[in-house]
């Protein structure tokens, strides 16, 4: 009996051994496999392993792709919509552009594309805020202008502060502090300014342009607090290192320009539709 479980534990151990020593065969022939399918010298292209540079590429992807749409969709809705979907179009092509250029940026030295990002929101922030006067003067066209241009100073403020604070002109805090304000300004027009008491009377907005203007401002109060946050956290204390921090700001980019243009692209389609079923469409569509 003892000499059949000695033969049976040799045989055990002689099985494991050879499993072993083809599991180790089998890793290393899967290692040698991904070196020769992902070399180590990329020259550039993208890492597979690098999900920051991949979030730049899906990202500038999703902005054309936007672009497509809403550029298509502006033939399809009523003549006084086109304006602001168009403008629309224009914040996702300008961004789609520059996330290339940060793309090859941050595959090439993995560090944040500061300028890139700011010559992208200096373009898209302005037209953002432009879309909070179009979307309310396509339903009320003796909307005064003051809107506009309180919204463009609070813009303009909020990015060129937070810009130089960025690239050490100013001292950093006073750039936050400044550019905060900025943004701080651009909540009280759009929460308890000219705009928000147009949107919130019955009489003169219907219920989609209602929806559509509180989804871009809970997207510009809620969405945009991520890049103030990123500013503190990731430039001024430094607790929050290069790649989460571009990682963030690429989704937060997404959302934020995206979102804010289907919004307005949900509200057109909604008052079209009506003005078809009710026979008060006025002008082609095209």
């Amino acid at each position: 009996m003892a000499k059949y479980l000695v033969g049976a534990t040799l045989a055990v151990s002689a099985l494991a051994e050879k499993l072993e020593m083809e599991t180790t065969e089998l890793a290393s022939f899967w290692t040698q496999h991904q070196n020769m399918t992902i070399p180590k010298n990329l020259h550039g292209f993208l890492n597979p392993n690098d999900p920051v540079a991949i979030s730049f590429w899906i990202v500038s992807m999703a902005m054309i792709a936007s672009t497509a749409f809403f550029m298509w969709e502006s033939m399809s809705i009523s003549y006084h919509w086109k304006t602001s979907m168009n403008v629309g179009s224009l914040v996702t092509l300008i961004a789609g552009v520059h996330y290339f250029y940060m793309r090859e940026y941050w595959v090439t030295i993995h560090m944040s594309p500061i300028v890139y990002r700011y010559i992208d929101w200096s373009l898209t922030v302005p037209l953002q805020m432009i879309e909070f006067y179009l979307i309310l003067s396509a339903v009320k066209p003796d909307l005064g202008s003051g809107m506009f241009y309180r919204l463009l100073v609070g813009t303009v403020t909020m990015l060129l502060f937070g810009y130089l604070g960025e690239s050490l002109v100013i001292n950093p805090w006073l750039g936050f502090i400044v550019g905060m304000c900025g943004w701080g300004f651009i909540l009280f027009e759009i929460f308890v300014g000219e705009g928000a008491s147009v949107a919130s009377k019955a009489t003169e907005v219907s219920d989609a342009v209602r929806s559509a203007f509180g989804t871009m401002r809970f997207i510009v109060s809620v969405g945009w607090s991520i890049y103030p946050l990123g500013y503190f956290f990731g430039y001024l204390t430094g607790a929050v290192s290069d790649p989460p921090l571009n990682l963030i700001y690429n989704l937060a980019d997404f959302v934020n320009k995206i979102w804010f243009c289907l919004a307005i692209w949900g509200a057109a389609k909604t008052e079209t539709r009506l003005a078809m079923a009710n026979n008060a469409l006025r002008n082609p569509l095209l």
